[in-house]
């Protein structure tokens, strides 16, 4: 029998109202391969569609299988990027498959070691102090917006230390950023470039990305003059060809960036919702490293990933063709109730947890261990330091299919510690 269109989860304004996780549902119990329409949005021209992947173990398939699901064929965004543009998106290795991308993403791990990253430790737990002890003392009737005066800041400042970027030059990652990740949402981006034919050109083609390419090609040059103890210095020595390197500091960027700046707040918003889980971290009956990995659970930062069908094949029933557009949603997984019992509670101890907040197989993300450390040090520097979090104002979401972001994140930050 013919089941109508299935929920719409493409549409990016959706999420600015909240992460759709009742259409999710429906997805999962009786469409979790479906076909998403893709309609023209916010100016952005309509695309052909493509499948929505819904459920934990398919999700988890799908990102598993690099033969069948191509990060390489039609790169990892949901909407088509010009075909000419494809060739400049797959020097980096978030668009490429085995064995090219483990050959690249060694390279990058040699400078991402877990013993480099833990010596920031003691810097990021006295930013986390600082940042929010200057919120809490400049708030203005005890109210503090947390994304503009602690974690854009937070997230962006431990990035630039770990890739020994001048403190000078900080203020333009984060722009970059923004432009990037912020391109859907009609307030966080700025006007979009139109290329020859009129249409907006996508802020990840070569056009819009010469300027940080040419900084990361001086910045490695300064690097090889001057070297330190950090990541850019690893991969200015590693014998890069410099689109290699353009692209490697491209991905660290924005990718190293957003991933706490979309989780940090993400998760002191989950936690503001709901004041019991807080006082059972806060007294410590809930472990802070489970704590965690719960919260990244229920905040992913990113939403969704795109994948492209290298044969035709079949998931959870559903005939898919080669060179269709394979899309799995990370929020929905981690709310599988195949997987997670009670998924819409806020459970600081659970255990286990195989959330898909950093992905699965080969491109599982390589910063996970970097972004594990300042959530946990914000988290404990707030228990520390701040009151029970309180919200003092609606949050504004991202208007994004993609990155699950808060814009806005209005808490007390003045009272007693609890």
């Amino acid at each position: 029998m013919d089941q109508g269109p299935a929920p719409d989860v493409f549409d990016p304004r959706l999420y600015a109202e909240g992460v759709p996780y009742e259409r999710y549902r429906l997805l999962r119990d009786h469409r979790p391969v479906a076909w998403q329409g893709e309609p023209e949005v916010l100016g952005w021209p309509a695309g052909p569609g493509f499948w929505a992947v819904t459920r934990h173990a398919d999700v988890v398939r799908v990102l598993r299988d690099h033969r069948t699901y191509s990060s390489h064929l039609g790169a990892t965004q949901i909407r088509d990027p010009d075909p000419a543009d494809l060739p400049f998106l797959r020097r980096t290795m978030l668009n490429q498959d085995p064995p090219e991308h483990g050959t690249l993403r060694r390279t990058v791990a040699r400078a991402f070691t877990p013993a480099r990253v833990d010596a920031f430790a003691a810097r990021v737990r006295g930013r986390a102090r600082t940042l929010l002890r200057a919120a809490r003392d400049g708030a203005e009737d005890g109210a503090a917006d947390l994304v503009h005066t602690v974690t854009d800041t937070y997230a962006l400042l431990n990035l630039t230390d770990l890739l020994g970027v001048p403190a000078a030059d900080r203020g333009l990652l984060l722009e970059w950023t923004v432009r990037i990740i912020g391109y859907q949402d009609p307030e966080d981006a700025p006007a979009p470039v139109l290329g020859p034919d009129g249409k907006p050109l996508n802020p990840r083609s070569p056009a819009l990305l010469g300027e940080m390419f040419a900084y990361a090609r001086e910045l490695a040059a300064h690097k090889r003059a001057h070297p330190g103890d950090d990541v850019m210095t690893t991969l200015a020595l590693a014998g890069l060809e410099d689109a290699e390197l353009e692209m490697f500091f491209f991905l660290l960027t924005v990718a190293g960036n957003d991933t706490v700046r979309s989780a940090a707040p993400g998760g002191l918003l989950a936690l503001a919702r709901d004041p019991d889980a807080y006082a059972g971290l806060a007294d410590g009956r809930a472990p802070l490293d489970r704590a965690v990995e719960e919260l990244l659970r229920v905040h992913p930062p990113v939403l969704s990933f795109r994948r492209t069908a290298a044969a035709d094949t079949e998931l959870a029933g559903q005939r898919i063709r080669a060179g269709d557009k394979v899309v799995v949603f990370h929020a929905s997984a981690n709310h599988d109730e195949r997987v997670f019992a009670d998924p819409g509670r806020l459970d600081l101890g659970r255990a286990p947890n195989p959330h898909v907040s950093f992905g699965d197989g080969p491109h599982v993300c390589l910063g996970a261990h970097f972004a594990r450390l300042q959530l946990r040090v914000l988290y404990e520097e707030w228990i520390a330091a701040m009151p029970a979090p309180e919200l003092a104002g609606p949050p504004r979401r991202l208007v994004s299919n993609f990155i699950n972001g808060i814009t806005r994140l209005p808490l007390r930050v003045s009272g007693p510690l609890r």
